[in-house]
């Protein structure tokens, strides 16, 4: 496994392996608008519409699926919340998370990536589930100059390489 806080920076695009935080896979089975609705109620927001991630300080919803989300934080208000009409997964531990952030980063994504990168496609706040070098990754555009990708603990090192091989290859 990569060590939090280890670094590659090339061209002031760098990419981090953040330390372990709480992950959770929510999954809505019946009732999305009562429950979106309680969800509202309890954390103050509602959860995100598709490919989108909204939250507070203490909890951010990422929405990769119609009916799951990947849930980073606090999740005491969403276990009494759901009831019988939806379910919360703890899986930080099979989770491996990348801050890849400077002007380089959508190109980077790019390598061994199949889709659009591009500011128009992929804003900030955006959320994107895809193939990076065969590995299924998770994406959040936190910002337009950094993106935390989610990549599972068995093929994070692996990954981790690739990148950091492809750095050099930016722009050339």
């Amino acid at each position: 496994m990569i060590p939090p806080g280890n670094a590659t920076v090339t061209d002031t695009t760098s990419i981090i392996a953040l330390p372990a935080a709480p992950l959770h896979a929510l999954e809505i089975w019946s009732n999305p608008v009562a429950v979106g609705a309680r969800i509202q109620k309890g954390l103050g927001f509602a959860p995100p519409p598709l490919n989108r991630s909204t939250g507070n300080t203490a909890t951010t919803l990422l929405r990769y699926e119609p009916t799951v989300w990947l849930v980073e934080g606090d999740v005491s208000v969403l276990a009494d919340t759901l009831g019988d009409d939806g379910g919360l997964t703890g899986i930080g531990g099979g989770i491996v998370r990348f801050r890849i952030a400077g002007p380089g980063w959508r190109e980077l994504l790019l390598e061994g990536g199949v889709f659009d990168t591009s500011a128009a496609a992929f804003p900030a706040g955006a959320t994107a589930a895809t193939v990076i070098d065969h590995v299924g990754v998770r994406l959040h555009a936190e910002s337009e100059d950094a993106c935390v990708a989610y990549v599972p603990a068995s093929y994070a090192e692996g990954l981790h390489h690739f990148w950091e091989e492809a750095l050099p290859l930016l722009g050339a």
